[in-house]
């Protein structure tokens, strides 16, 4: 029963994340403008940048329930020096992440939470491409700043390009991770992923109850990093 509800879950990902695309632009100026403000606010915090798709902009929720603005609080309420940014973006797929990282870095980040790829996979962009373009963004933040902390977040897709696609899809998130020596968030609609109760109408963009059960999957492998 859950696997289909998990595959019926991801099959609605691929018609609502074209939907995705028509407010990009609009949703980039405010990711901007986030950003730039959140900067003016990390002088003396540490700063834990997540960049990613509609899941980590809180795409149909107010920001305040996006699972990073959870983290956050979650932070506070530890005593955690820590600004978190999100630089979500509804429709980002790896290759439009390379065109804005440069800028995202601009400011100095202390851990870096990439959630990038699932976009890729629904609209069946070759692998090697993915993980190509994965690594560069690696790259990149490490070349900005060698000690920000990296975590790679997981994400799986349904099997309607074929058992092979989606099974190596799936591994190239763990794949990285080790490569890399990097954190990991296995798979981060765990726990969500086909649940009606825990997702908006569209089957697939969690409630604010579903982002609460995703910030406690980051926060599994944020808090060693934070902690430190």
């Amino acid at each position: 029963m859950r696997k289909s509800q998990l595959f019926y879950a991801l099959l609605c990902f691929i018609f609502f994340a074209s939907c995705g695309e028509t407010t990009k632009k609009e949703e980039n100026n405010g990711v901007e403008e986030k950003v730039e403000n959140q900067d003016q606010k990390s002088d003396e915090s540490g700063v834990i940048l997540f960049f990613g798709t509609s899941l980590t902009a809180g795409m149909g929720l107010d920001p305040n329930d996006a699972y990073p603005a959870v983290i956050q609080k979650k932070l506070d309420s530890l005593n955690l020096s820590y600004q978190v940014v999100n630089a979500g973006l509804s429709g980002e797929t790896t290759a439009s992440g390379i065109n804005r990282i440069d800028w995202v870095l601009n400011q100095e980040v202390d851990v870096f939470v990439l959630e990038l790829g699932a976009n890729d996979g629904l609209r069946g962009i070759p692998l090697d491409e993915t993980r190509k373009n994965l690594q560069a963004i690696i790259d990149r933040v490490r070349s900005k700043n060698p000690e920000t902390k990296i975590i790679l977040a997981g994400m799986q897709i349904p099997p309607n390009l074929g058992q092979e696609y989606t099974s190596e899809f799936r591994n190239i998130f763990p794949e990285l991770a080790k490569k890399n020596n990097i954190g990991l968030i296995p798979f981060l609609l765990e726990d969500v992923a086909g649940n009606p109760e825990l997702n908006q109408q569209d089957g697939i963009h969690p409630t604010a109850k579903g982002q609460k059960i995703l910030a406690g999957n980051v926060w599994e492998a944020l808090e060693p990093e934070v902690r430190k």
